[in-house]
């Protein structure tokens, strides 16, 4: 098992990782910038150092100062968590050439994925089912670009290469549109990713968004969790999750399921990894893959039973994967909601103090978050302050408990989404499961022009 693991990240995320590391024996360091000194990770770690000021760019995108963190403490292995430079292809190899253990797949691995046309390419061959799409970049002739638009079949959304998180897209219904669609994402992805590689694929319109959790030791062999459902978004930002998805069959799981185990086989995957889908007519259609933990993976815990931070720490340590995908059973249900420091109405970001923070309780409730009262939420990072997670029998009992747990969840002192979140999961919709990624923001409108007498 490894010795000492820096912690390259912050907030709920390096604690959730602190706490795997403690439970296996293993030494951690906490890196921070000069405003997160008081993070409970930090304050918990057997070593802490400051890697620089506020700015993400000048402490958690920092390379060379992560690296000469992890020298000076004698460290072993380096755990990215997610964001920041958990898919940074270079950063992986950084780690690695420098004498370290990057807690992540290969960076050749994290570079074929990030390129979402290279990708594409990589799962046709492994036979993963995609989105009908360009089949590679689009160039700049406007006569080729609509006839394989027509080939396609309209609406059409060119996507850039380099993308994500909802950045670096546009939805075309017509050809007209399309021939100032193309140079526009472009320019939008040239700005944004620094690559202004854009390709074309079938929109889906009423699609959900469902994905698959995998464990691989880059050893030949891997396993998938089951899948989530995440399609409760807003501007393709996830807020709601839950395990498993509403209306997935045993049979459709193992099916997808062993498509995804076989793929991470073929090119070589090493860690924990996310195969996200679009989902529609009850067929799966491969948009991306997540080369890193996930932000909603305590649902897949939940009804799992399976840490999958310690899976990642023990591939890490060159151990081959202990579990059988028949040890794989998923028991009840469990949702997720992401808690943010935002106004619920504006989704204005709200840092500042937190006066008085009470943490709900119960059978199957989990909080996953590094806030506690006296915490001074900053302005730098991004506004999730937690994650309230939930399991039940069934799905009917996970809301219930959801739904009390909201209730008694308080975070004084600055605005929360707490009463978005506990509209979404009173929400008659939502109740009923597998609505697609577009009701929350046609609930958000409704909602809106009903306050303002338009409903």
């Amino acid at each position: 098992m490894l010795d000492k693991v820096v912690i390259a990240n912050r907030g709920e995320i390096a604690l959730r990782i602190l706490r795997a590391c403690h439970a296996l024996g293993i030494k951690t360091v906490a890196l921070h910038s000069t405003v997160d000194r008081n993070l409970k990770h930090v304050a918990m770690a057997d070593e802490s150092v400051c890697i620089g000021p506020p700015a993400s760019a000048r402490s958690y995108l920092d390379i060379p100062a992560i690296i000469a963190a992890a020298e000076v403490t004698d460290a072993q292995a380096i755990h990215p968590g997610y964001g920041f430079l958990s898919e940074n292809a270079d950063f992986a190899e950084r780690v690695e050439k420098s004498g370290f253990i990057f807690i992540g797949p290969k960076a050749e691995t994290i570079r074929l994925m990030g390129d979402k046309v290279q990708a594409i390419k990589a799962m046709k061959a492994a036979g993963v089912p995609c989105v009908p799409g360009s089949g590679g970049p689009l160039g700049d002739d406007p006569t080729e670009n609509a006839r394989i638009a027509r080939g396609i079949g309209y609406p059409v959304i060119v996507k850039a290469a380099g993308g994500g998180g909802g950045r670096g897209m546009r939805v075309v219904h017509t050809e007209l549109t399309l021939h100032s669609a193309v140079p526009a994402t472009k320019q939008e992805a040239k700005a944004a990713f620094g690559n202004d590689m854009v390709y074309m694929e079938k929109y889906l319109e009423n699609p959900r968004h469902v994905e698959i959790q995998v464990l691989a030791d880059g050893q030949g062999s891997a396993i998938h969790l089951g899948e989530r459902d995440c399609s409760m978004q807003r501007r393709h930002q996830k807020v709601v999750e839950e395990a498993p998805a509403p209306g997935i069959t045993p049979e459709l799981r193992a099916q997808i399921g062993k498509v995804c185990v076989d793929a991470c086989i073929r090119i070589g995957y090493r860690g924990a990894g996310t195969f996200e889908f679009l989902f529609e007519d009850g067929n799966f259609y491969f948009i991306e893959m997540n080369t890193r933990i996930q932000v909603e993976h305590p649902v897949t815990e939940m009804v799992t039973g399976i840490d999958l931070v310690r899976e990642q720490l023990k591939i890490a340590a060159g151990q081959r994967l202990s579990i059988k995908q028949s040890d794989v059973v998923l028991r009840g249900h469990a949702i997720e909601c992401r808690i943010n420091a935002e106004d619920p109405d504006t989704f204005m970001p709200c840092p500042g103090l937190i006066n008085h923070f009470h943490a709900p309780g119960g059978p199957g409730v989990r909080v996953d978050s590094h806030i506690y009262e006296g915490y001074r939420v900053p302005p730098n990072y991004d506004s999730m302050i937690g994650k309230l997670i939930v399991h039940g029998a069934d799905r009917e009992q996970a809301i219930a408990r959801m739904r009390v747990a909201l209730g008694e969840m308080v975070v004084d002192g600055i605005k929360t989404n707490l009463p978005l979140q506990q509209r979404i999961l009173a929400d008659s919709g939502f109740a009923l499961g597998g609505m697609n990624i577009h009701y929350l923001e046609k609930r958000l409108r409704e909602q809106k022009d009903a306050a303002i007498g338009l409903g």
